[in-house]
């Protein structure tokens, strides 16, 4: 899976974790989910877990405190894809 799908992905699965919608418009791949959208912490580990479903991985904690941006979160998803 290329890390534009991927990114279009994320941003889906963001869609109903972010206060407001809307920014995910512009997100790009260095919007920060906690602080550019407003995400909790408590809802970033909802997301991770929305990731491993729909990508079918496994997420280590390591690696899930590693994930601040929209990026960093693909690419720790393309590397598990691979």
């Amino acid at each position: 899976m290329d890390e534009q799908t991927i990114f279009s992905k994320m941003i889906d699965i963001l869609r109903a974790y972010t206060k407001d919608p809307n920014l995910l418009d512009k997100a790009t791949k260095e919007t920060h989910i906690l602080n550019d959208l407003k995400v909790n912490s408590a809802r970033l580990v909802d997301v991770i877990i929305k990731c491993e479903d729909v990508f079918g991985i496994t997420v280590e904690d390591d690696e899930a405190d590693k994930i601040g941006t929209i990026g960093d979160a693909v690419a720790i998803i393309k590397t598990k894809l691979a």
